[in-house]
């Protein structure tokens, strides 16, 4: 009995491990401290370009693929593929240009707590306090 409950803890514990947690984070001048899911969505597709206050959001996002990266984009609800059309699409009719990609959470972190008016997205215990969190995303 010991060893089916010592099993079922392992388990357990693995399969906390395998869970994305991401956190949607922003530049500390951003001037809002939540976000819905349509509204993350218009930000990283270009359809809003600016924050509530007129400035402008300035959207980043992860390079390699990771599983923060794959659960980011299950979230909003588009995969990174189609995100790279959409990304073109505005490119090529002069709507704007596609987010900077960034190499891994740590820069991104830097990226985001040095510039204005920007938002990414890294794993959420690579949170520092130098940037303000809008949202957490959990996937299994």
């Amino acid at each position: 009995m010991k060893n089916i409950l010592f099993l079922l803890f392992l388990i357990l514990i693995l399969q906390s491990g395998l869970k994305a947690q991401v956190a949607v984070i922003v530049n500390k001048s951003v001037p809002q401290d939540t976000i819905k899911k349509t509204e993350l969505l218009d930000f990283f597709t270009g359809d809003i370009k600016e924050w509530p206050d007129g400035k402008p959001v300035i959207v980043k996002e992860l390079k390699a693929k990771s599983k923060v990266r794959e659960a980011f984009y299950d979230y909003i609800g588009k995969n990174p593929s189609r995100m790279k059309s959409i990304w073109l699409k505005k490119m090529l009719s002069g709507e704007g240009d596609p987010p900077e990609s960034i190499t891994d959470d740590t820069a991104m972190v830097k990226k985001i707590e040095t510039t204005p008016g920007a938002i990414g997205f890294v794993a959420k215990d690579k949170v520092s306090d130098g940037v303000k969190v809008l949202l957490f995303i959990q996937k299994d």
